[in-house]
């Protein structure tokens, strides 16, 4: 079974999908790690991601380095760097790494090789539509940009990042923006998703709900923890 989990920046995704996972004992796909681990490749050496002449380079930079998802790691090139892919210089590019149709086919193959043996809960943006339009339960997160600032400025508090919450707002604006607004792949609701508003919510609310809609022959498979 394959469980997909999208929905924009800061509705709750990683922590629900990670403890669906382990509830499971399915493989945690994190996809927005690839691309953030993209983008934090791309940044040190300098690429001008923002700008379209960046996209050949980025793609044959995706194709090159090797990008691992260990449990609770994220590697590139066995350098861990699962801090620094939440670093908010990355943030507020990783959206403008994502769009370019080349560096998505790049990784989109990374990710179906990934979920091929299936036991995946699998959390981004298109991974319901695009990614596995195939999976069993799809589940599609949302909330208020308000709620996904402070969530977002509490974890960056946590990693020792200090941040304007009005500032917050607006990149989280213009992420949402650039990930609707792309001609491939963008954010949207898979038409047999169901949506999830996680504004009134505790993210253990959000996970309960979600169990309920596992089917028994997938719990009667999984190793229960």
């Amino acid at each position: 079974m394959i469980i997909t989990i999208d929905g924009p920046a800061g509705a709750g995704k990683s922590t629900v999908a990670r403890e669906i996972a382990r509830r499971l004992g399915y493989l945690y796909l994190d996809t927005g790690a690839l691309y953030r681990a993209l983008t934090w490749a791309a940044l040190q050496q300098n690429l001008p991601v923002e700008k379209p002449e960046a996209e050949a380079p980025l793609a044959e930079l995706a194709t090159h380095i090797r990008l691992e998802l260990a449990p609770v790691r994220v590697l590139v090139d066995d350098r861990d760097v699962t801090a620094e892919i939440r670093a908010p210089e990355v943030s507020r590019r990783v959206s403008y790494v994502a769009r370019f149709p080349a560096v998505r086919a790049a990784l989109l193959s990374l990710q179906k090789r990934i979920g091929a043996g299936g036991h995946v809960v699998a959390e981004g943006r298109d991974i319901g539509t695009m990614v596995f339009p195939q999976a069993a339960l799809k589940i599609f997160l949302v909330a208020s940009t308000t709620n996904r600032a402070q969530r977002r400025a509490q974890d960056l508090a946590k990693a020792g990042y200090q941040v304007d919450l009005t500032s917050l707002e607006q990149e989280i604006r213009q992420r949402d923006y650039l990930d609707m607004s792309r001609t491939i792949a963008p954010l949207t609701k898979a038409a047999d998703a169901i949506e999830i508003d996680t504004d009134q919510l505790t993210a253990v609310q959000v996970i309960d709900r979600i169990l309920q809609l596992i089917p028994t022959s997938a719990w009667r498979s999984a190793k229960i923890q």
